[in-house]
């Protein structure tokens, strides 16, 4: 008997080995990480709502700061945002972002994201999935382009922003540099 499970045991292990050589990766597709497949540069708009501006806020405070410390820390902010090709407000928004923030950062100012870009228009269909660390104290952060539908369908990169302005506590607009790696 004990001979048998051996044999039956070697079985398996062997078609175990077998099967593990010939499974081909998910992709093969070699890129270059200084050559992305796709690039787009969008502007980020987000004004708060202050208690007033009812009809012009994207973005309100789900849950206040903590008063641990002077920089927001555990304050939640969920947003839709629009997405414009240029620094203007009132351009024709191109895709909408959709999502949440919140300052993680007791000693200075940080925000982690998570939000989808949603795009609807005549030049891309889909979604963007990003997600990541916003340190704000830095000229330029990457946050990670985690996935996507559509024109989009499991794209892989990098966000890259920068802060194009900001007007006190109601109003920032980032530029986003969207670098996708990986484009099917």
């Amino acid at each position: 008997m004990a001979r048998l499970v051996e044999k039956v045991l070697c079985i398996l292990f062997s078609l175990l080995v077998i099967a593990s050589c010939s499974v081909s990766p998910v992709h093969s597709r070699k890129f270059k990480a200084s050559e992305p497949c796709k690039r787009i540069v969008l502007y980020y708009h987000d004004i708060l709502f202050n208690g007033t501006n009812v009809a012009n806020a994207t973005s309100a405070i789900a849950a206040n700061e903590s008063k641990l410390g002077d920089f927001k820390f555990g304050m939640l902010v969920v947003f839709d945002d629009p997405m414009t090709k240029d620094h203007h407000l009132l351009s024709p928004p191109v895709a909408r972002a959709q999502g949440f923030y919140f300052y993680d950062m007791k000693t200075t100012y940080n925000a982690w994201f998570a939000y989808t870009l949603l795009f609807n228009s005549t030049e891309h269909k889909g979604t963007l999935n990003i997600m990541g660390a916003d340190m704000m104290d830095q000229e330029t952060r990457d946050l990670s382009v985690v996935g996507g539908t559509g024109d989009f369908f499991m794209a892989r990169g990098i966000a890259t922003f920068r802060t194009d302005t900001f007007q006190g506590t109601e109003y920032f607009r980032v530029q986003m540099d969207i670098k996708l790696y990986e484009c099917y």
